[in-house]
């Protein structure tokens, strides 16, 4: 895929057909988390059990021609800070934020109608829904309210970020405010530097690993977007141009050692007289801002998976002739790989242009040849069992007699739900998510999905617990561990987990085509 000069992919393991085992139910693995708080066993995790059903406050209503000095009394003698606004069959809402930034300011008077004031649409989340879910769409969005809809999708209450008050949802929203409030770089840098604590305090306060990496993924995604913003490079803003992140960042589940990973797709001329964008501008803008990233404590690619690398920004068109070439030849030119990188991708800016990567990644007729190319890409990661203690670990250099966790364990599960995800059609949401499809689709049975979220699950809260501690400690996180180091019954979980993930690639590696009838 590189040509000469180019920087591409980092070489990925190679892959070798298993025996068929069957795997029995991996018993999940107990966590015991060092803390920094006192956390009784009734809190751990409120965040990700707790349905915003019970949360939930009163709704002021008023109409779209109420003056403004109006509806500023209800919200007051009701002692809430939102009212809600109808205004033609849109709902939209106005907050405590509006009045004092725009009312006060004298940017809006007081007599003009409420409907000058409010936002629409509003955002809106579901009563079911659980404390997680609405933190989670507060820092994508950058809101402080949500209104709460019930199994009819009518509006029954509101809950505010305050209402969330613990610290795991505090510090995230502090961060997301800074970063939103930045008017430098310095000052987005500044924001930025406070993750690291951040992550270390909400493993503290017993939030779900994968919560914590939503939380991660939402905070980089905002410091990202307000570094495009402040840094502003006439050749970005003068095209259109999705700036799309990469991996683990795009499924939500970073870990604090991940690297930024990133990828540009820019729109094709309109028509045959329009000048087309100069590639070469395009990318030393976008070099400009992976510096601005870099200051602001983000890792690009050491490998090159960043957008300012010719093979990982071009054209519209230049994505879609090359998703052609790899599904033509899925071995020539590094297009396995390729197509596992840009399954893994979510657009920042320029939404509809950014999904245009994935959209060509779909084989036309299903093209069994290249699916099965894909799989055999997919089962190159295997769990690493055999010789220390059933462990295969590193026989030399600084990680000898070590196990590389990210590599033999997770990668072996993402891997197989993003070929899962290609498979079906749908690439987008976290690997969970990914086995939780493949399922439905047939393409796992149910006792398989389960076996595989449970080892996936389990293996990410380790490498976090791991990664934490060095961060706590004040050293660079690896994934790296020695399994001497842990105990007996960690030891023997995460040697059964890998077992049944390697079972249940030969599995899918032996009747692959079987499955591909059910879907």
């Amino acid at each position: 895929m590189a040509g000469p000069g180019e920087r591409g992919p980092a070489d990925r393991t190679g892959h070798r057909r298993v025996a068929d085992a069957r795997p029995g139910r991996v018993p999940r693995r107990p966590r015991s988390r060092p803390t920094g708080r006192s956390v009784g066993l009734a809190a751990q995790d409120t965040l990700g059990t707790r349905r915003l059903a019970q949360l939930v406050r009163p709704i002021v209503w008023c109409r779209a021609t109420d003056r403004i000095r109006d509806v500023a009394r209800q919200i007051s003698a009701a002692d809430l800070s939102c009212a809600l606004v109808r205004a033609d069959g849109v709902l939209g809402i106005v907050t405590d934020h509006d009045f004092r930034h725009r009312v006060a300011t004298g940017e809006v008077g007081l007599d003009q109608p409420i409907a000058a004031l409010a936002a629409f649409p509003v955002l809106t989340i579901e009563a079911e829904a659980t404390q997680s879910a609405a933190l989670l769409r507060m820092l994508e969005h950058a809101v402080h309210h949500l209104v709460v809809t019930g199994p009819a999708g009518e509006p029954v209450g509101v809950v505010r970020a305050v209402d969330l008050a613990q610290p795991e949802v505090r510090d995230p929203l502090l961060i997301r405010s800074a970063i939103a409030a930045a008017d430098t770089i310095d000052e987005v840098a500044a924001a930025a530097r406070r993750l690291p604590a951040t992550l270390v305090a909400l493993h503290d306060d017993r939030v779900s690993p994968l919560h914590i990496g939503a939380l991660h993924a939402a905070m980089v995604d905002a410091a990202v977007r307000r570094v495009l913003r402040l840094r502003s490079e006439p050749a970005l803003a003068a095209e259109r141009v999705s700036w799309v992140v990469l991996g683990s960042l795009a499924r939500r589940e970073p870990l604090p050692r991940s690297d930024l990973d990133t990828a540009l797709v820019w729109a094709d001329p309109d028509g045959p007289k329009d000048r087309p964008p100069d590639p070469a501008e395009i990318r030393a803008a976008a070099g400009r801002v992976l510096d601005d990233l870099r200051h602001c404590g983000f890792v690009p690619c050491p490998s090159g998976t960043n957008a300012d690398n010719p093979v990982f920004s071009r054209a519209a068109s230049a994505w879609r002739t090359a998703s052609r070439d790899w599904q033509r030849d899925p071995a020539a030119g590094q297009g396995l790989l390729m197509s596992a990188v840009i399954a893994d991708s979510r657009p920042l800016t320029q939404p509809m242009l950014g999904r245009s990567l994935t959209a060509s990644l779909w084989p036309p007729n299903r093209h069994t040849r290249v699916l099965r190319a894909l799989l055999d890409e997919a089962l190159g990661f295997r769990p690493p069992t055999g010789f220390v203690r059933d462990f295969v670990v590193e026989s030399s250099g600084e990680h000898r007699g070590q196990l590389d966790l990210k590599k033999g364990g997770l990668a072996p599960i993402v891997a197989l739900a993003r070929w899962l995800a290609i498979v079906g059609g749908e690439v987008s949401g976290n690997t969970p998510e990914r086995l939780r499809r493949g399922a439905d689709h047939g393409l796992l049975t149910a006792d398989e999905a389960q076996t595989l979220t449970g080892a996936f699950e389990d293996i990410y809260a380790l490498v976090l617990d791991h990664e934490v501690r060095a961060l706590r400690g004040g050293d660079l996180p690896t994934t790296f561990v020695a399994p001497r180091d842990l105990d007996t019954l960690t030891r023997r979980h995460l040697r059964e987990s890998f077992r049944a993930v390697r079972a249940i690639q030969a599995r899918i590696d032996e009747h692959w085509l079987a499955r591909l009838d059910r879907v």
